[in-house]
């Protein structure tokens, strides 16, 4: 079975609340609620990954120290199994905004369940929340 590398981030505003982007009409899963993030391309570390994806899809610009590291998700769907690394982010420049069709909700910890998630991310929302 094929492993896919994404790298997702937890972007927390100044009031703890979480950044969730909806998957547009089109993409598979399309209308679950996820962390921003993406594929990490081959020669990319997830921190790069992450840069650029979050430039990509939500006009946001952080900086590799300003990534730390949380927890991550391996699970296996039909065609492939998922390896996902969640970083946690407090600073970046710029306002999100969703530059790709998605929509976008800023959530707070304990609101996080009331959002339908792909299998892989919702082990990761106790974690998250704890955390928070």
């Amino acid at each position: 079975m094929k492993i896919i590398l994404v790298s997702a981030v937890a972007l927390i505003d100044p009031d703890g609340r979480v950044l969730l982007a909806q998957r547009p009409p089109g993409k598979s899963m399309a209308g679950l609620w996820e962390f921003p993030g993406g594929k990490v391309e081959p020669g990319e570390t997830p921190e790069a990954a992450l840069i650029r994806e979050l430039q990509e899809e939500l006009g946001i610009n952080t900086w590799k120290s300003c990534l730390a590291p949380l927890t991550f998700a391996s699970h296996g769907y039909d065609s492939f199994h998922l390896l996902m690394p969640l970083f946690a982010c407090r600073r970046w420049e710029g306002i999100a905004t969703a530059r790709e069709g998605q929509t976008l909700a800023w959530v707070k910890p304990e609101r996080l369940r009331e959002y339908p998630m792909p299998p892989a991310d919702v082990p990761l929302i106790p974690i998250l929340r704890d955390w928070l």
